[in-house]
């Protein structure tokens, strides 16, 4: 018969374990809390984002360098390929030449000539005939050698235009992992942003909107500067002519008042001459018009290979700028940084207009503007803006 006992109430000791093993639990629960990574302030992840970006830069100048080299070798592939058009054509026309000389041996059969003689009823026409085609067979024979030589180069050029669909495609595949490195890049940073409060990211914006604020004021003192220079030098260029000319159309003898009247009179014509600037040297015209256009691109996004004229990255501002004067420069900062003379990376001596490379693989490049600013696309979730030229590290400066 099955035992109806009821159980036993749980002793204290075992309560008191139990209460023991939760309040443990709850305890380690809070010590791993406590111990969690804190989130990363502002400056933080405005420093983790700058470096993405800085990334991102160096993603795009591969983006860019592969864009060229592919539309690069796309016209040199229609190129030869136009060509191997061409070299099939010659092949068929040179094989036309000498398919008579084929159906001529079909006919005769390949029946010697002296048998051909012995064989016909004219012998003097077979004698004229075996003359003429003796010449043909000559003729035909340089046709044959011809035909190799055609030959031998379209299969040359097909196998050249093979290696170059080849070296297509590994750049197309480079340009599409460079394009994917970048937007990844990018996203990362946009998601780091995004842990920050709107508060956060109006006060960083607002840092980098002041510090350009700052470097535009220089730069346009530095322009001041230059201009009040330039118009002193040219004053006093023109006093100085005012005063040789002044000289020589003087009397070598005669009264100070018959001098000042002659200076007088001879004064206007020379002065207003000399009123007109002097052309200025070609470098300085075509850098004053690349400073000019991209300052009316100031406030531009930067957005990844563009070029122009609504948004760019750092190297299409350039390019582009320089295009409206006249002056064409290569796709990539690496490449622009050998396009002109390089006078070292002193900041000090760099003139408006120059080129400032930056970075140990020159993946950023700007235009130097004076007081010791550039003008430039700075990064992605940027516009274009002055910058201290001091601000990232100088690799060169080239002077165009």
């Amino acid at each position: 018969m099955a035992s109806h006992r009821r159980p036993k109430p749980a002793g204290r000791a075992r309560v008191s374990i139990l209460t023991g093993v939760a309040a443990a639990a709850v305890a380690l629960s809070a010590q791993s809390g406590a111990h969690a990574d804190p989130a990363p302030t502002k400056d933080q992840v405005k420093e983790q984002v700058d470096q993405l970006n800085e990334q991102a830069e160096v993603a795009t100048e591969k983006y860019n360098g592969a864009q060229a080299k592919q539309q690069e070798l796309q016209k040199q592939v229609a190129e030869l390929q136009d060509k191997v058009a061409r070299q099939q054509a010659s092949v068929i026309e040179a094989q036309g030449g000498l398919s008579e000389i084929a159906g001529e041996q079909y006919r005769t059969g390949g029946i010697s000539q002296t048998v051909q003689l012995m064989l016909s009823a004219s012998p003097d026409n077979f004698l004229s005939q075996a003359d003429a085609l003796n010449q043909a067979g000559s003729t035909q024979s340089g046709a044959l050698k011809e035909l190799q030589e055609q030959q031998r180069r379209l299969d040359q050029d097909r196998t050249e235009t093979q290696a170059k669909l080849g070296e297509l495609e590994a750049t197309t595949q480079q340009l599409k992992s460079s394009k994917e490195e970048v937007q990844g890049k990018l996203q990362k940073a946009q998601d780091l942003l995004n842990t920050l409060t709107e508060q956060e990211r109006q006060a960083i914006r607002a840092a980098e909107e002041k510090a350009a604020a700052e470097a535009k004021a220089k730069a346009d003192a530095a322009k001041a500067e230059a201009a009040k220079a330039a118009k002193e030098k040219a004053d006093a260029e023109r006093a100085s002519r005012d005063n040789n000319r002044s000289n020589l159309s003087a009397p070598s003898s005669g009264s100070s008042s018959s001098s000042g009247s002659s200076s007088s009179s001879t004064a206007s014509a020379p002065a207003a001459e000399a009123a007109k600037p002097a052309a200025p040297a070609a470098n300085g015209s075509r850098a004053a018009a690349a400073i000019a256009a991209a300052e009316s691109k100031l406030g531009s996004p930067y957005v990844y290979g563009a070029t122009g004229p609504n948004s760019f990255d750092c190297s299409g501002l350039t390019g582009w700028a320089y295009a409206q004067a006249g002056v064409s420069l290569p796709r990539t900062s690496q490449a622009q940084a050998t396009a002109g003379t390089q006078i070292g990376s002193d900041i000090s001596k760099a003139q408006p207009g120059d080129l400032v490379i930056f970075y140990g693989d020159r993946h950023h490049v700007g235009i130097y503007v004076g007081g010791g600013q550039v003008i430039h696309a700075p990064k992605p979730g940027a516009s274009v803006r002055y910058e201290s030229a001091s601000n990232m590290p100088v690799n060169t400066i080239v002077r165009l």
